[in-house]
């Protein structure tokens, strides 16, 4: 069964919330994020305030980046129930990053460089860290419920959660370095050294050379 193509108002309102965060973004970036006005990002992109608002209920909102949750735990569900949890969720968390980094040429320039600026508000704007751990505590909880099986029971579930957690905490270290070297570095690289130094070698597995 194919999968269901979107809708032309699914398409427009994607088209307008990418347009819109990117306004934000780029102003938060020049200006600084307290500067700004949610006002002034709807000036930017064209729009109406209400519907920034729609799209982003808060202004701490058009500073995450879209939807992290979901891919990395469709990343994990896909993977081997037989893998030890640490390399199935890491594994997830490094195929994610490829795929947020990915592209070619402009375009891929382009995805890192947004990564790279919304990471760099977050760690900079104390009102996002706050937001941003919010976002580390619902995505820890994603995977802990795409693992299913594996986390049933209260020990299996503070497996799951520990080992997830514990990854998370080896790929927030890779983001900061990643935003400090101003992404020269492949982020999903970074990841698999991150855990490869909290875990051992076993951690990750081998990535395959295109």
């Amino acid at each position: 069964m194919s999968e269901r193509q979107p809708t032309l108002r699914e398409r427009r309102r994607s088209e307008t919330r990418r347009l819109v965060q990117a306004h934000a973004v780029r102003l938060f970036t020049d200006r600084g994020y307290d500067a700004v006005t949610v006002a002034d990002v709807a000036e930017a992109a064209g729009v109406s305030a209400m519907t920034v608002y729609r799209h982003f209920p808060t202004k701490e909102d058009l500073v995450l980046i879209d939807q992290p949750a979901q891919l990395i735990a469709e990343h994990v569900a896909a993977s081997p129930a037989a893998q030890p949890l640490v390399r199935r969720v890491g594994s997830a968390l490094i195929d994610a990053a490829a795929d947020w980094t990915g592209g070619n040429g402009d375009e891929r320039a382009a995805n890192e460089r947004f990564l790279l600026d919304c990471l760099r508000l977050m760690v900079s704007t104390p009102a996002l860290r706050a937001r941003h751990l919010d976002s580390q505590y619902a995505l820890q909880q994603a995977i802990v419920d795409v693992l299913g099986d594996d986390a049933t029971g209260p020990d299996a579930a503070f497996r799951a959660r520990a080992a997830t957690s514990a990854c998370l905490a080896a790929m927030h270290t890779a983001l900061t370095r990643w935003v400090e070297d101003d992404g020269h570095t492949e982020l999903p690289d970074l990841i698999a050294r991150a855990l490869t130094a909290s875990f051992g070698e076993d951690a990750v597995a081998p990535r395959r050379k295109d």
